[in-house]
């Protein structure tokens, strides 16, 4: 199982904890979901050390890793395939399956910062509107997806994975199809990362990712696009950029 992320290399970032205070009840009187969505708006986001534990931090490093909506860059042989439509492309419908993918360890990467609290945290901004999916499917099996958080015109990107070829690579590409479409101007992928590298993945200083993130903030996107066929957002999408 090929598995790849927007955060790979979150083992090297420990010095970017800002908040000292470690988070183990979640869903509990004193920590609310507004609290987690505005530490979003802050541009905060968790993780945790590893998949046993039962906390996790959060982060401000002061590099933001971003991609370029308007301008990703696609590789030619992946357009082609996106194009073939070789997987059906489902938004929000097995979003608990897509952060469970994430999750899962492999030979490459022993080790995952998706714990069980912020699995149950991300379940319930999903069901509270604000985190979604998108997934790949081959017949009735769940073959690759993406999940994150959508507040305003900003996409924060959390993880992705893959079981066939190219799964994860065609979901990005119709996330910012998506996102185009819905007007976002921000997609913030919080690292680098080799595997996003190839759609033109860049750093920017924190501070002025506060500054577009504000931006974004003020702007209201449409993530679901009710009514649009999905095949008619991505060929528009490549057809212009």
């Amino acid at each position: 199982m090929a598995l790849t992320g927007w955060k790979e290399s979150w083992k090297s970032v420990s010095s970017s904890r800002v908040l000292h205070a470690i988070f183990s009840v979640i869903m509990d009187m004193d920590f609310t979901l507004e609290d987690v969505v505005n530490a979003y708006k802050s541009g905060l986001f968790p993780m945790a050390d590893s998949r046993e534990s039962d906390d996790f931090y959060w982060y401000d490093p002061p590099l933001r890793g971003q991609l370029s909506i308007e301008n990703l860059h696609v590789p030619e042989r992946l357009r082609r395939t996106v194009l073939k439509f070789p997987y059906d492309i489902k938004i929000d419908t097995a979003f608990a399956q897509v952060i469970d993918g994430c999750a899962i360890t492999a030979p490459d990467r022993p080790e995952t910062w998706i714990n069980k609290t912020i699995r149950d945290l991300f379940i319930a901004l999903h069901e509270a509107g604000f985190a979604h999916s998108v997934e790949a499917w081959k017949e009735d099996r769940l073959v690759g997806g993406l999940y994150g958080i959508a507040i305003g015109g900003a996409f924060m990107g959390e993880s992705m994975f893959s079981r066939a070829r190219d799964a994860s690579k065609i979901a990005l590409v119709h996330l910012c199809a998506r996102l185009r479409e819905g007007g976002f101007i921000v997609l913030d992928t919080q690292y680098t990362n080799a595997h996003l590298e190839q759609f033109g993945v860049y750093e920017i200083p924190r501070d002025e990712y506060v500054q577009k993130l504000n931006k974004a903030l003020k702007i209201k996107g449409d993530f679901v696009l009710s009514g649009r066929s999905e095949a008619e957002v991505v060929h528009n999408y490549l057809a212009e950029i």
